[in-house]
């Protein structure tokens, strides 16, 4: 049986509940290898997300979808980079949303929409918090480093090179969406989940210092002392942001992906995650991408997404008090 310790008047929410929160839809896979993703946003607004959020004591506000271009998978590479143009638009609207959410004291969900939508996200967490002399550490769960550039990729798609991109190694457009270049450091960065990497990228990963608890590390370890790691130096003045791609997951729990690799976190390996980023108090952005409902099984991707979300709000099974 675990442990509990409550103080006299627990009120049975974490400190990451209580808050408001905002739902920003970005429908597009103009970064992804396959389309489908674009669909994501919908699939987890009818998965029960803002009612999931509600359940745990958050003011959750639906902002609709950002209207961006239209661009399809399949277009050719330019220069190393499938469809960069309509990728930088779509990524400077997402900036403009998060911002808005977080100067109003918000806490934004980025509903994706590929992964390349988080060069927008996280660029724009990166300024507010040098705005407001924040630490940002960012946890990023993924099946891929995406650390590919347009010399290293193989297939030109943004969706594999995000973090790569906000390393400061990408094109110039979206390089510097932050205000800086690079809009992180390796410092800021944990992955986490990691078991599919390009030759060059593992190159790449190294000369840049990058932090990866992979899943040869998440086996010999356990995925507690990972996120022991992760998380150490977190407080709750930390702005927490997570990253978080659905492939992250095994393809047997979370099919809807257009990347699947096998051998993912477990479910309750992935509840853990979340559950301990909840007790930190620091969750302050999200996004959630790959969701590809065109893959997906009677939508259970978008509804392990939601039940992962209500995690990292404060279900869990017993009401615990961490001092």
């Amino acid at each position: 049986m675990g442990s509990t310790r409550l103080p006299p008047s627990e009120p049975g929410l974490s400190a990451a509940c209580a808050r408001a929160v905002s739902l920003i839809g970005a429908p597009t896979d103009a970064g992804a290898g396959v389309p489908g993703c674009r669909m994501g946003p919908e699939a987890l607004r009818v998965a029960g997300l803002q009612s999931a959020l509600q359940r745990y004591g958050c003011d959750v506000a639906d902002r609709g979808d950002i209207k961006g271009p239209v661009a399809f998978p399949d277009a050719p590479p330019v220069k190393g980079y499938r469809n960069a143009d309509e990728i930088t638009t779509w990524c400077q609207l997402v900036g403009q949303g998060v911002r808005s959410e977080l100067q109003q004291g918000r806490l934004p969900i980025l509903m994706g929409g590929d992964h390349s939508l988080a060069i927008g996200s996280i660029s724009a967490v990166a300024a507010h918090c040098r705005s407001q002399g924040k630490i940002l550490r960012v946890l990023w769960f993924d099946a891929h480093a995406d650390f590919n550039t347009a010399a290293t990729s193989p297939s030109g798609n943004l969706h594999g090179m995000p973090l790569a991109v906000l390393c400061g190694l990408g094109p110039d457009a979206l390089v510097g969406l932050s205000g800086q270049v690079p809009a992180l450091s390796h410092t800021q960065v944990r992955q986490i989940g990691v078991r599919s990497v390009d030759p060059v990228e593992k190159q790449l990963l190294r000369s840049k210092q990058i932090v990866v608890h992979d899943m040869r590390y998440v086996d010999e370890v356990g995925m507690r002392e990972v996120m022991t790691l992760a998380l150490a130096d977190v407080t709750s003045e930390t702005h927490l942001h997570v990253s978080f791609d659905v492939d992250c997951l095994d393809p047997a729990d979370a099919p809807g992906v257009g990347t699947p690799v096998r051998g993912g976190p477990s479910y309750r390996e992935a509840q853990l995650c979340m559950e301990m980023i909840a007790d930190t108090g620091a969750l302050s952005s999200l996004d959630i991408v790959e969701l590809n409902p065109a893959l997906d099984t009677c939508n259970q991707s978008a509804e392990l997404c939601v039940d992962l979300v209500e995690s990292l709000f404060g279900k869990s099974t017993l009401l615990r008090w961490h001092r």
